[in-house]
């Protein structure tokens, strides 16, 4: 039985033949439209989320799956002490595949070691969030058409932003792949991060004002200043709007950059912006259902002739 913790419990050749069956999901979604009759996707959310557990539920009507599960917190019996361990052990009975968000940092993992079903980790605290990865992934290699040979900036919260964190650890691994991290001093790229690029000899810079590498990217993945990371409200307003893309902004750039965001927007991205074509975060959102479809089917070791 395999779980998804992290993108990297994924090697590059399977992420390629996961990326292939959501392409395939897309061009042909009736062919599986029934592929999940009879089975029944749980999503256990202790923290809020509207596209992570909507995308899921999705993906698994879309399949002709079945979908039960809790949004909150205070929705389950986690209200009344109930630990993840035993909370998965009975979902395991209710339930034939789980994606878990929850607030602290290797709780899934947790679920994973003691579930009698497939786990996916739908977001730990600051730590990973695998599916949006794999989401970021696919919609990267729809629209450019590969994963190698990019510069990639990453703009806003570089050190809360678990997003980013796991984007970093998945395209290390494609050849080519430079980084721009792009944020304010209190905000910046954990040194685990930047630790590890050194080790592998991958290029990256740290800047601070967005207008001065725009010309040079590849990709734009702008992310927002999480409230909810934050220990004062102080920290928060100050740092809110550090970074904002207008139009102006984004004509710095070239014609074919690619701006992607994990969503949901407060107002980093001007709303000016979307109808570019190069504002590719509503088509990643998208994409986050395919490609969530073609993890559900590849977990439960379905496969549709």
């Amino acid at each position: 039985m395999k779980h998804l913790m992290s993108p990297l419990d994924f090697s590059v050749e399977e992420l390629e033949n996961l990326f292939k069956l959501a392409d395939d999901i897309e061009k042909n979604p009736a062919k599986y439209a029934s592929a999940c009759n009879g089975k029944i996707l749980a999503t256990c959310f202790y923290e809020p989320s509207t596209r992570t557990r909507l995308s899921f539920e999705s993906a698994m009507l879309r399949l002709g799956g079945q979908v039960l599960g809790f949004s909150d917190a205070s929705n389950s019996s986690a209200a009344k002490g109930e630990s993840v361990s035993d909370t998965i052990r009975t979902v395991s009975c209710y339930a034939d595949i789980c994606a878990m968000r929850h607030p602290k940092e290797g709780a899934p993992m947790v679920a994973a070691e003691k579930s009698g079903i497939p786990v996916i980790n739908a977001g730990d605290g600051g730590h990973q969030h695998p599916t949006q990865t794999l989401t970021d992934l696919l919609t990267i290699r729809s629209l450019k058409g590969h994963l190698d040979n990019l510069t990639i900036g990453l703009c806003g919260d570089l050190k809360f932003g678990r997003t980013v964190h796991s984007l970093i650890n998945a395209l290390v691994r494609y050849p080519n792949v430079r980084f721009v991290f792009i944020s304010p001093e209190e905000l910046k790229v954990p040194d685990y991060i930047t630790d590890m690029l050194k080790e592998k000899n991958i290029p990256y810079e740290e800047v601070i004002r967005l207008e001065n590498v725009m010309p040079t990217l590849d990709i734009l993945y702008m992310t927002r200043v999480q409230r909810e990371r934050f220990f004062n409200e102080e920290d928060y307003v100050r740092l809110k709007d550090f970074y904002i893309l207008n139009t102006e902004k984004l004509a710095l750039a070239s014609s074919d950059m690619l701006v992607l965001h994990p969503l949901p927007r407060v107002n980093e991205i001007s709303v000016e912006v979307d109808s570019d074509p190069r504002a590719a975060y509503f088509k990643q959102a998208q994409y986050g259902v395919y490609v969530r479809m073609a993890l559900i089917l590849t977990l439960l070791n379905i496969t549709v002739a």
